[in-house]
């Protein structure tokens, strides 16, 4: 089954210092249609204006991945962790027992866009940790490359979840199957660009569920970046 997540469906929020598109309910946003998919709970597209961001707050139990899309982003955490983020940097905390963390636009200039996943963990009241890698632009090109997944395999950073995340970037004339495994759920977002999913087109922001299929085709590109999700259905 294929279901389509338009860009302008999500749910938004607009506190000025803070632009952000939610594709799953979070906050005050609430749409029951859309209450996660598998253990993907969250896909927040923000982008935080200069000199601006979100103070020290908590999270536990839950794997949390940012993947930078331009500007810096620095972030602080209660483990000592202090770092700043830029295009291609993919950051995993996983929080565990219990964290508290801030998220910061140390650029006057210009905004930070970001997108903010949350991904359900299969193990609660693990101890906090913290990881980020840099995966280049080279590197996604053409291919699916493996950025998270549950036992850090290909230089991907490891989260606590029977789960696998793949980006890439496409242009013209590339075409690129991933495989299911029977009973896995399979989730595109499209960041930017264009390309048609098992059929359906997609353009910037949107997303497309897959379930009951075995294979994920991604062809029609027109300069477009991308992330695929391999879930579990709980």
């Amino acid at each position: 089954m294929l279901q389509v997540r338009h860009s302008d469906s999500r749910g938004k929020a607009n506190h000025g210092w803070l632009d952000s598109k939610h594709s799953f309910s979070f906050g005050h946003y609430h749409d029951p249609e859309h209450v996660g998919f598998g253990p993907l709970l969250v896909i927040n597209e923000d982008q935080v204006q200069g000199g601006q961001g979100f103070g020290t707050h908590g999270h536990r139990d839950m794997e949390i991945i940012s993947y930078v899309l331009s500007g810096a982003l620095e972030h602080k955490d209660s483990m000592g962790t202090g770092s700043v983020l830029h295009y291609g940097d993919v950051q995993r905390m996983s929080a565990g027992t219990g964290v508290r963390h801030s998220e910061f636009n140390g650029d006057r200039n210009e905004k930070v866009h970001f997108l903010q996943i949350w991904i359900q963990p299969n193990q609660v009241g693990i101890p906090p940790s913290y990881e980020e890698k840099n995966f280049s632009p080279e590197s996604k090109k053409g291919k699916l490359a493996l950025i998270a997944s549950n036992d850090g395999r290909n230089g991907s950073v490891l989260i606590h979840q029977n789960a696998a995340l793949y980006a890439s970037i496409m242009t013209e004339g590339d075409s690129l199957k991933h495989e299911l495994q029977p009973g896995r759920l399979g989730y595109v977002h499209l960041i930017r660009g264009a390309v048609t999913a098992n059929g359906v087109h997609l353009k910037a922001g949107d997303a497309l569920k897959i379930s009951d299929e075995t294979l994920i085709t991604l062809e029609q590109a027109e300069d477009a970046e991308l992330l695929v999700f391999d879930l579990p259905q709980h």
